[in-house]
């Protein structure tokens, strides 16, 4: 894709938040709960192309009750982080591959693919303004939400033709209030969450809102999270609610779920592709059934099962349950592998360790 640079006009935020009210919410940031000053915001048209770039002061969108996205549901989003290192300096991790699912999930959704330089410099210039709300403690970050959506305000079923783009951004600490502890997975078996030729490979609103009545149902059952089977044979594992599964073997082989088309390709997840090998290990990608998870963890074969995104980063497994039974992964702590990996990806993020593969985007 050809890429198009814009001018971004620029509004300062005129009453940003108070130095000492900032570093309150930097002291415990939690995850999604507090915004910095600014977003930033691009406008098209068939007519116009991608224009009317802007950064402004976060707030309010305003939009009219016929506005296309609330009743078609055509919108995507994307999540990345800013790490701050210990020389100052600000990066994000990966941000073109970030860019590159943007434009597959825009495609999918029938809404325009926003070039890889807009989308970067986008993301460039809110971090850049609100730099002070990129936090400084360890595992801290923060987190940007780039999303796009139909504005056109009117009622018919049709791709909009008036689409807007918005970045915010968010500090982060951790995304499970309870920290880095196994979590409890709930086989969902009445729900899927796509099928091949649906949605599932876009990073779109609509999934997410199709998962969440398994998500409760996995809460109701005493799970954190819930892991979706095939939609057609509803035997072969594919995805948590918002994260990517890998399974550590007792040989040290780690495998993940093949790509089918309905299994979100994750940027966490093609990192710890590489990161696994990197460390010595076979990484290999098959289709992975559920009865064969249940067989290898009670024989020992699987000794580690765990999660990873953009959000959580790499989240071990310690049970996994359904209507009729439970089985105990490990010893309630995070198995050695699954530390290993966590570890390794986070200092490359934060800056402790060489980024080989030049994963890192520096910002500022």
């Amino acid at each position: 894709m050809t890429t198009v640079g814009l001018d971004f006009h620029i509004t300062p935020n005129p009453a940003p938040a108070p130095e000492a009210r900032r570093a309150d919410i930097l002291a415990d940031p939690g995850f999604g709960k507090y915004f910095t000053d600014h977003m930033v915001s691009v406008t098209w048209t068939p007519q116009q192309g991608w224009h009317d770039a802007s950064l402004r002061p976060y707030g309010p969108i305003s939009m009219d009750p016929a506005t296309a996205v609330i009743h078609y549901a055509q919108s995507i989003f994307e999540g990345l982080k800013a790490y701050r290192h210990d020389d100052g300096s600000i990066v994000t991790f990966r941000p073109e591959q970030n860019a590159a699912r943007f434009q597959r999930s825009a495609k999918r959704l029938a809404l325009p693919e926003l070039p890889t330089q807009i989308f970067v410099d986008a993301i460039d210039l809110l971090v850049r303004t609100d730099a002070a709300w990129v936090p400084t403690r360890a595992e801290q970050s923060l987190y940007l939400r780039p999303f796009m959506f139909a504005s056109e305000v009117f009622l018919g079923v049709k791709p909009a033709s008036h689409v807007s783009f918005y970045v915010i951004a968010s500090p982060a600490g951790a995304y499970f209030a309870k920290g880095l502890k196994p979590v409890s997975i709930w086989i969902s078996e009445e729900y899927t969450r796509a099928a091949l030729g649906g949605t599932g490979a876009a990073k779109c609103a609509g999934n997410y809102a199709a998962s969440l009545v398994a998500q409760q149902e996995a809460i109701e059952n005493g799970c954190d999270q819930v892991v979706f089977l095939d939609a057609v044979e509803r035997k072969w594992v594919e995805e948590l609610g918002g994260m990517n599964l890998y399974f550590v073997h007792a040989d040290g082989r780690i495998e993940t779920p093949t790509l089918t088309g309905s299994i979100l390709e994750g940027v966490t997840r093609d990192s710890i592709l590489t990161l696994a090998a990197d460390l010595g290990h076979e990484v290999v990608e098959n289709r992975i059934a559920i009865d064969d998870w249940r067989a290898g963890v009670s024989s020992g074969e699987i000794v580690e099962v765990f999660a990873c995104g953009t959000a959580a980063v790499v989240t071990p497994v310690g049970k996994l349950a359904w209507r009729g039974g439970e089985l105990a992964m490990g010893d309630g702590e995070p198995g050695p592998v699954t530390s290993k990996i966590r570890n390794a990806l986070l200092a490359i993020q934060h800056g402790h360790a060489e980024d080989k593969h030049g994963w890192l985007h520096k910002v500022v």
